[in-house]
């Protein structure tokens, strides 16, 4: 039997989250090739707990190849090494393995805003991610470059206090949506005249809050789906490097490693 190609191959793509876990069935070239499913993020958010949504979720898509996983915090060769907002037993988890032996697929882990960001960048320039959902997420790109493990949200912003205790959803509660788009404002001051962006996008649960029309011109609001669209580029081969390539970026590419022997699949 032929084997086939990565044109050929399908993905699941799941985007774990503080409060949902959703799972997209994507094609080779990361076109949907289903509607999202998703669950509630379980209550409290084990590793195990997770593990069985996510097994849950793949049960209600057709065949599917491989796994694209998109993890709310620092993941580092499938290990997950932070997760603020799920449960502190994350921390050293091999989640990339433990899927792998649960599905029998084989399977990628990245932080969820580098994933979402592989589905909203253009490739060229400086590029930052800010995700606002249960908590704060963020990724950077220059020139299509992932910036590895950027945890921008927690580190200060006003009085004292992060990005993440006054931005997320804990945040928005509590001060209301227009105080917390006040400070979302202000934010964006702030990260321009740190990154010199040439776009931010801004995603999210939350960003649903926001209109692309009292934005400025660089910055710009990308839909929730570019977090399981964007799981493809951790399939994506590039010849004779361990470089995976996001699906909509002309040259974008990122140093998320080949792990455990699994080989990227050829074109």
């Amino acid at each position: 039997m032929a084997q086939a190609t990565s044109s050929e191959l399908t993905t699941l793509a799941v985007d774990i989250g503080g409060t949902g876990i959703k799972v997209l069935l994507l094609d080779g070239a990361g076109n949907a090739l289903t509607e999202r499913v998703s669950a509630p993020t379980p209550k409290p958010a084990t590793p195990g707990a997770v593990i069985d949504t996510i097994a849950f979720l793949a049960s209600k898509v057709p065949r599917f190849d491989r796994l694209a996983v998109g993890f709310p915090g620092v993941v580092r060769r499938g290990v997950t090494l932070t997760a603020p907002n799920l449960d502190q037993s994350w921390k050293g988890f091999e989640l990339e393995v433990a899927l792998e032996q649960l599905l029998l697929k084989p399977v990628r882990v990245a932080n969820d805003a580098d994933v979402q960001g592989f589905g909203a960048i253009e490739g060229t320039g400086v590029e930052l991610v800010l995700t606002l959902g249960t908590g704060v997420g963020s990724a950077l790109f220059v020139d299509g470059i992932l910036v590895p493990n950027l945890e921008l949200p927690h580190h200060p912003f006003e009085e004292g206090r992060t990005y993440e205790q006054l931005l997320g959803q804990a945040a928005l509660q509590a001060a209301g949506d227009t105080l917390w788009k006040e400070r979302l404002s202000r934010a964006i001051v702030l990260l321009r005249n740190t990154f010199n962006f040439t776009t931010l996008y801004l995603g999210g649960g939350n960003s649903r809050k926001l209109a692309q029309q009292t934005m400025p011109d660089d910055v710009k609001i990308t839909p929730n789906i570019a977090g399981l669209l964007g799981g493809i580029a951790l399939w994506t081969g590039v010849d004779g490097t361990s470089l995976v390539r996001a699906p909509h970026a002309h040259g974008a590419s990122s140093p998320i490693e080949r792990t455990r022997g699994i080989e990227l699949p050829k074109d």
